[in-house]
């Protein structure tokens, strides 16, 4: 069985497939309820911890689970013609990584099912379970001090993805072994200093979260946002196991429209529509134009060049936006 999902997957040019049971992920109940006592569950995460380590309470018949990374890593360099540049994530370079692995993940279900029945339901950064977890249980690689998943062969720009199956998979998967060594580039390089320690992870502090809530970003941590639009990678772009990494082959994740950058005079003076033209098939885009326009207008103090965008600013103003009046 295992052999014929995995010729299914590489048909289906899925770079990486593993497999993992349907235990409960009983290690991580003690982590998770930790998080939220002491206020650190963000206003993303499923608020019930049993669903969050329980294959079992989204579908009732799981016997296994099915794996899948999807490197986005595809080599480009960020643009430099953008005059005031504001950055992207590497994950929000491309088309929407959520419209790609579902697919992927929709098209092996559909495949094994017709192959060998079952039950399935599939999930890209929207399932209940911590799918960082489950790649690791999987043997898709190692936890790295910067919490991210590490595959040996395309480093932590891997985008996770799994399916719930009826299908009986036991895991034989070798568990990888952290190779991180005394190396501590990702914990030193951090920003906000949101990596409290090797592999411990504070979320209301990380970049990449406050990129994304609605909530009030505090004077010391928007200072440290820098330039950041959408997302955060520097605790990857530091990290050694990225480098001489391959490269993706999924061309759908090639910066076409953006550039891997946003133009902040743009986006401060762009029209919806055109912003869903241009900003809205990429992952950044779910948050809405006025969250990008809050980090922009960011990014602008910590660049120091309001006196340059006084007009778009002023703009702004007259527009009474809520999110937007702390910042302006």
């Amino acid at each position: 069985m295992i052999k014929t999902i995995n010729n299914i997957a590489k048909e289906l040019n899925i770079d990486i497939v593993g497999f993992a049971s349907n235990e409960v992920l009983s290690g991580l109940q003690g982590v998770l309820e930790s998080r939220i006592s002491k206020g650190l569950a963000t206003e993303f995460e499923p608020k019930s911890v049993k669903y969050r380590i329980d294959p079992t309470m989204t579908l009732r018949e799981c016997r296994g689970i099915i794996t899948i990374a999807v490197p986005y890593n595809t080599g480009f360099e960020t643009c430099s013609r953008v005059p005031v540049k504001g950055s992207l994530s590497k994950s929000s370079w491309g088309l929407d990584y959520h419209i790609v692995v579902n697919k992927l993940l929709k098209d092996l279900s559909g495949r094994l099912e017709s192959v060998l029945g079952g039950s399935y339901l599939t999930f890209a950064d929207t399932g209940p379970l911590v799918d960082r977890e489950l790649a690791y249980r999987s043997g898709l690689g190692y936890y790295g001090k910067n919490c991210c998943i590490i595959n040996p062969i395309y480093g932590s720009y891997i985008f996770i993805g799994y399916i719930l199956t009826s299908l009986e998979l036991s895991s034989e998967a070798i568990l990888l072994e952290n190779q991180c060594g005394d190396c501590r580039l990702c914990l030193d390089a951090c920003p906000t200093g949101a990596l409290e320690a090797p592999g411990v992870l504070n979320p209301k502090r990380c970049i990449s979260y406050l990129t994304q809530t609605k909530e009030y970003i505090p004077e010391e941590l928007q200072q440290r946002m820098g330039v950041k639009i959408y997302g955060c990678d520097t605790c990857q772009a530091v990290c050694p196991k990225n480098k001489g990494v391959r490269p993706s082959r999924h061309n759908e994740f090639q910066p076409i429209k953006t550039g891997g950058c946003v133009d902040i005079k743009e986006l401060l003076e762009i029209s919806k529509k055109d912003y869903t033209d241009k900003y809205g098939d990429m992952a950044g885009s779910w948050r809405g134009r006025s969250v990008l326009i809050r980090n922009a207008l960011i990014a602008i103090k910590n660049m120091g060049i309001e006196s340059e965008l006084e007009d778009q600013l002023e703009n702004l103003r007259k527009r009474e936006v809520e999110l937007w009046k702390p910042y302006l």
